[in-house]
């Protein structure tokens, strides 16, 4: 089992659970069962290899949804590293796959009934793109904007990943 892991992360929280969750995948799999690789959206390829099983793909939750240049830039100037693109033209310029299993996952900041998600978003537009088995994952908190990772996320995101690996060994991804 290949797996790709896409994520966009500027303050560095998404990196930290997407970090996370390939570690999960590394251990829930079985010894010499494929690679795990973990790439930045900015260095993401736009055809997928035809060796990867299962693609992931995470984002944090800007302005209710996926990333936009503004909501980039004004992450930038409360010091997060800019980034070239994010997940939301990533999937515009990727070639879609149909049939390979996708699912997303997103951060967000813990806040009470506060709607959107960029794991949604970004399900929805790969599905719209031709990523027909494209779904929607989870979503791991934050404290606040900069971050930190809210206390536990980084262990759920670990076991999400074991939980995942067990799923695609079994055919179910």
């Amino acid at each position: 089992m290949n797996v790709l892991i896409v994520h966009e992360s500027m303050f560095g929280n998404t990196h930290e659970i997407a970090s996370a969750i390939a570690d999960g995948l590394r251990q829930g799999r079985s010894p010499g069962d494929g690679d795990v690789r973990l790439v930045h959206v900015d260095d993401a390829p736009t055809v997928i290899p035809d060796d990867v099983d299962l693609l992931l793909v995470g984002g944090p939750t800007h302005a209710l949804g996926m990333s936009r240049p503004k909501t980039r830039e004004d992450a930038t100037t409360k010091g997060a590293t800019p980034a070239r693109e994010g997940v939301r033209e990533w999937i515009q310029a990727v070639t879609p796959r149909p049939g390979l299993p996708v699912v997303t996952f997103d951060t967000r900041v813990h806040v009470k009934m506060l709607p959107g998600s960029a794991a949604s978003a970004a399900a929805k537009a790969l599905r719209h793109h031709g990523f027909d088995r494209a779904e929607r994952g989870e979503t791991f908190w934050v404290e606040g904007t900069p971050g930190p990772v809210e206390a536990g996320e980084l262990e759920r995101a670990h076991a999400w990943g074991a939980e995942l690996a067990s799923r695609v060994s079994h055919g179910v991804a």
